[in-house]
Parts: C-alpha cells; structure tokens; sequence
C-alpha cells in the first residue's frame, strides 16, 4: 500500500503562537489560568493544556474576578473585553493576527456607516468574535451569510453602502462563489484589499486537492469542532474520494482500507503533528507500505511575534 502525506499541513502559524501563549502565562502566573473558549479546536491540544494547568470557560461570568484570561485564537467581542476589565481581569490576547485583521476590518466599515456582511458559519467563535466587533451607532447593520441562498434574503437599506468581510476558515472555492453573487447583487460593493481566508487555509486546501488526485482514501487529523479541518475533509469528498475526520489512531477503522492502493493522510491547522506520526504508525503495523514515505513537515516560513506583554515575563518593570 502507498501512504502520501500531505504538504503542508497540520500547525498553522497563528495556532502555533496561541498555543505558546497559553504554556507562557501558565509558567509566569501558575494554575489556574482561565481560557475563553478553546483556545483552539483540537481535542487532544485542549487536554494536554488542562493538564499543565488550563481551565478553559465559554463565559467570563465564569471566571473569578482578579484572576487571569487569555483570548483564544479565534477572537472575542468587543462586550467579553469590557466584561474582562469589569472584572479586573489580567488579560492575555491570544488572537489570530490574520483574525485581528478581519476584526479591524469590521471596526473600519461600522464607523464609515456601511452595511457589513460576513460570509462565515453561525455559532462559531471566530464569527461571534467577528461580529461583535460592529458599532451600529454610525447607522450600518452587521449580516451574517452562510451561503449563496443567504445572499436572497439580505435586507439591505442602503444598497450602495454595503461591505463584506470573511471567516478566516472557509472553502476558498465556495467562499470565491459567494462573493461574486454578492458582487452581482451589489454594484458598489466593497471588501478587503487582501483575501480573508488565511494563507494556511488556503495552502492546505490546496495541499489536500493535489492528494485527492493521487489516493482512492484520505484521511484528516483534526477534531469536528475545527472548521479548517472540516473544510478538508469536504474538499477531498467532493474531489470523489472516500474521506474521514479523525482526532487520531483510535478512530481509524480497518474496512476503511479494503480495496485501496493509495492512503492520502493530512490534517488541519490545529492538529499537532505527533497525532499524523501516530496515525502513520498505525497504519504500518497493520499493512505493507511502500518504503521511503517522505513524512517531512514543511516549513511554511510564516511566524507571528508574540505580544508585548508576554516578551516583558521576566524582566524587570
């Protein structure tokens, strides 16, 4: 059997820096630590971060007044900042700066008195974020999209004052769709100078298309609760090509492999790479691989600094 590992894949750069944020905080503060929401989606992550001493909550009501909270990378709204400072807690932002961008975005439309519409998916913590990033005090209205049947039903009353932004974690293709009926709808509509959809998004995306073509089943390491993880899985299917989401080894089942040549095996940009390393494993005890499996991660040379607050740990005030 041939096992193709996907390039790139896994750890993106912004979930990258969340995660040392968090193992930062927890040296320099000491358990408890508080987290506003995962700080990202990927179960085994979550778990190893509760074990050095993270408590994550959905709610800062659930936080005790004084103690510390980091952001998740996904981002929060303007109202979780004010309910943080009125509970005078240490805050620690671990947001996406690809994600800050977007939230800036918002922020620039809402003063001009435009009409935003955000192309993302309801409930998801990256949205709520973004979303709560409007002023509707300046007369425009925030929208919230989901897919091209959304765009009929938009209630827009001032046709030539309208924006759009979108999540960091959609399908490029699907995404491109919607923003051109959106263009065709609204003549003078106006978006970002640079596209939304983060580069690691777009170059797994890419990554996973290139192995659809090339196995007859692929699999995804990453958690449901992860959207980018979610997105390849789906390009992979629609490629025609058996696809399954998994957090690791422990959910592969044996029939998945009956009748099939060639393994395509990634993973989203909030999987570690050990859980990949693991899931090769698991598939070479049980079957005969071809030698020589190129199993080097790329480096795709984008770092994000960390924030000012954490590089002053240690020195003196």
């Amino acid at each position: 059997m041939k096992l193709l590992l996907a390039n790139p894949r896994g750890f993106c750069a912004g979930v990258d820096r969340a995660i040392e944020i968090v193992k930062k905080v927890l040296e320099e503060k000491g358990s408890p630590v508080y987290v506003k929401h995962e700080v990202v989606h990927n179960k085994i992550v979550v778990k190893e971060l509760e074990n050095l001493g993270a408590v994550f909550v959905e709610e800062i009501s659930d936080i005790p007044k004084g103690e510390t909270v980091i952001y998740s990378a996904h981002g929060v709204s303007k109202t979780v900042v004010t309910d943080s400072n009125t509970k005078d807690l240490d805050i620690f932002d671990a947001t996406c700066p690809l994600v800050s961008k977007v939230h800036a975005e918002v922020s620039k439309y809402s003063t001009m008195g435009l009409d935003c519409i955000l192309i993302g998916h309801a409930n998801h913590p990256e949205v709520e974020g973004t979303m709560g990033q409007f002023d509707s005090s300046e007369g425009g209205k925030m929208h919230l999209i989901e897919n091209e049947e959304d765009i009929d039903k938009l209630q827009i009353d001032n046709p030539i004052g309208v924006a759009y932004v979108t999540q960091t974690t959609l399908s490029v293709d699907d995404t491109r769709i919607i923003i051109q009926k959106l263009k065709n709808k609204f003549d003078n509509i106006i978006g970002p100078k640079s596209e939304d959809i983060c580069y690691a998004t777009q170059s797994r995306q890419d990554a996973v298309k290139q192995l659809a073509l090339e196995c007859d089943l692929v699999l995804v390491v990453g958690s449901t609760t992860s959207s980018n993880s979610n997105r390849l899985r789906e390009i992979a299917e629609r490629s025609g090509v058996e696809s399954y989401l998994i957090d690791g080894s422990k959910d592969i089942k044996l029939e998945w492999f009956e009748g099939k040549n060639s393994i395509g095996l990634t993973s989203g940009a909030s999987a570690p790479e050990h859980l990949v390393q693991e899931v090769m494993s698991f598939i070479s005890s049980h079957f005969d691989l071809e030698k020589d499996i190129d199993s080097e991660r790329e480096d795709e040379g984008v770092y994000f600094n960390l924030p000012k607050k954490i590089k002053a740990f240690g020195t003196s005030q």
